[in-house]
């Protein structure tokens, strides 16, 4: 949006262009490590998404592919954070998926990723309050999970069979007709996530892949603060990477959470004495590993789109 390009501007601004250039470029190859931590947890994301298939039902090496078109979808273009999601389920009903599964499982792995994040959440809270004590940020934090809990309750209720014209409105919105028709007809939907939530061994089993990915993700944090001259330990990485990933999703209508990120990454990194060129650089940092993890999947689903083919498209 460009009240979010306006507020990255004046904050970049407001820092000194030469000091966050300086802080990025001493980054050096722990900017290269950023990416290599992205792929690696886009790609275990992927392996949340195939456990909460029924056995057999989906092959490991489409879930993981089509993982990264939904990342660089919700990354990179304006769709407020799903819209890669459905495209991610149409496609994998293009492998050979039922389409009412196919649709299914976006839902639960929705859901496994919004309950991790919670929990992911929380666990930064409470390290932060052990690390800092109760100040301002930690009491923000605390009134958003107030407020994220029955947000997810209802999420939740809406895959139940009182959700149904629910789910129908958000089907009928982000597909057209035709589309539609590719996820099969709504009480199959429904029966298909009766059977994946009945399975508890696999939720519980994406649950916990979910939740390590979220940790995997610290690693970003940890490496480029520590090659730009910050030696923040892992305890401290945490507390950055999961409340700023929680600023993220309270700014899911902003596309690329533009200024969000950048104004909680330098209230984030200030509680640990880091200054703000340097959670600006760790910012661009991370949009780096976006462009450089979601631009080639979006090329080559753009290319599926054309006949062209890909790894990641169609």
């Amino acid at each position: 949006s460009i009240a979010g390009l306006c507020t990255v501007v004046g904050l970049f601004m407001s820092s000194g262009l030469e000091d966050v250039s300086a802080a990025v470029m001493s980054a050096g190859w722990g900017a290269a490590l950023v990416v290599v931590a992205r792929l690696a947890a886009v790609a275990w994301a992927g392996l949340g998404w195939h456990v909460v298939f029924p056995a057999g039902a989906a092959r490991l090496v489409d879930c993981v592919s089509l993982r990264f078109v939904r990342e660089g979808i919700n990354t990179l273009l304006p769709v407020a954070t799903v819209g890669g999601d459905f495209v991610g389920a149409r496609l994998m009903s293009k492998r050979g998926v039922p389409g009412a599964m196919a649709g299914a499982s976006m839902f639960v792995d929705l859901m496994t990723q919004a309950l991790t994040q919670l929990l992911f959440t929380v666990l930064g809270l409470g390290l932060l309050v052990l690390i800092a004590g109760d100040g301002p940020i930690a009491r923000t934090v605390a009134g958003g999970l107030v407020v994220a809990v029955p947000a997810l309750g209802a999420f939740y209720l809406i895959q139940r069979r009182a959700g149904h014209r629910i789910i129908q409105g958000l089907m009928s919105r982000f597909a057209s007709g035709r589309e539609w028709r590719a996820f099969g007809a709504i009480d199959q939907l429904y029966d298909s996530l009766r059977r994946m939530y009945g399975n508890h061994g696999r939720f519980a089993a994406a649950l916990a892949i979910h939740l390590v990915g979220w940790i995997i993700g610290t690693l970003e944090v940890y490496v480029c603060l520590h090659f730009m001259g910050y030696p923040v330990d892992f305890a401290q990485a945490l507390v950055i990477e999961s409340l700023a990933q929680a600023v993220r999703g309270a700014a899911f209508a902003v596309p690329g959470a533009l200024g969000a990120q950048e104004g909680g990454l330098i209230a984030l990194c200030g509680l640990f004495n880091i200054p703000a060129e340097a959670a600006l650089a760790l910012s661009l940092v991370k949009r780096f590993a976006d462009l450089g993890v979601g631009v080639p999947c979006l090329v080559l689903w753009l290319g599926g789109v054309a006949g062209v083919g890909g790894e990641c498209g169609a």
